[in-house]
């Protein structure tokens, strides 16, 4: 299966679409916002301690979906680079902004919704800024878990909420039968080889940043994660449970019996998740 080609957030603007569903993501966002800001501050304070204050300051958002929040990102950023440049008494350096995502994401609505975010930072409308600096916006289609950008070309680089997808699935001498999260019966084989899945694709991430990010550049990664060593604690998957007999009612609905059997387990108060 080729992830890149097929895995993309539901776009446009509806009902179903990633845009009006993301309340939580934006929360983070928003609860990040205060290391993003000092992440710029202090960018830039390094760079003018040894005269190297940027004419322009490169930024990469990886894994920007679409919707308000690709445009909330830009916002912080936009401010931070304007509030912390009137502070040091300094010209505000130009500002590109590099939106990347999969090359299936919905960058139609993204770059139609950049342009009120333009027309803000052109007319001066975003809060606190003292000497508002000229934006410009790239789209750039592609996986972040190989080289996107040329050699020391990154002042920033922020992602939010992203890295904990995988670029495959892993190999599996086993199978997690019955589930589609990791639970007290998820073989260990199985949690181990979705760890090393893990464990490979940030290193090459992180090898590639390491490259494209120029000295004295900062990078602020969220990503979901858990307060527990045991990745088969089911207190943290309580949310995937419905998820879980849902499609196995679909799956069991082909058949009047099994479909009358796989429905029953919503009324029971400790549900069985059946094997498929």
């Amino acid at each position: 299966m080729d992830m890149v080609k097929i895995f993309h957030m539901n776009g446009g603007i509806g009902d179903a679409s990633y845009s009006s569903n993301s309340g939580l993501q934006r929360m983070v966002i928003m609860k990040t916002k205060g290391v993003i800001e000092q992440a710029i501050s202090d960018h830039l304070c390094h760079a003018r301690n040894n005269v190297d204050f940027p004419e322009t300051l490169v930024m990469a958002d990886l894994g920007c979906s679409s919707g308000p929040n690709t445009l909330l990102v830009g916002s912080i950023v936009i401010n931070a680079v304007a509030n912390t440049s009137f502070e040091m008494g300094l010209k505000a350096p130009d500002i590109q902004i590099n939106l990347n995502d999969l090359p299936t994401n919905d960058f139609n609505s993204v770059f139609v919704a950049l342009q009120e975010l333009q027309q803000c930072s052109t007319n001066g409308q975003f809060m606190d800024v003292h000497a508002q600096p000229t934006c410009y916006f790239t789209g750039v289609p592609g996986s972040y878990f190989g080289r996107l950008f040329p050699m020391k070309s990154l002042n920033f680089v922020h992602s939010s909420y992203s890295l904990q997808w995988l670029s495959q699935l892993p190999e599996l001498e086993e199978i997690n039968k019955g589930n589609i999260h990791l639970t007290s019966t998820t073989p260990e084989s199985v949690s181990r080889a979705y760890f090393e899945q893990f464990q490979t694709d940030f290193l090459r991430f992180l090898r590639c940043r390491s490259e494209e990010m120029m000295g004295g550049g900062r990078m602020v990664l969220t990503l979901a994660g858990r307060t527990t060593d045991d990745a088969r604690d089911e207190e943290r998957y309580q949310l995937w449970r419905p998820f879980a007999m849902a499609l196995q009612d679909m799956v069991f609905e082909k058949s009047p019996l099994a479909g009358a059997r796989a429905r029953s387990t919503w009324l029971t108060t400790s549900p069985t998740i059946f094997h498929l």
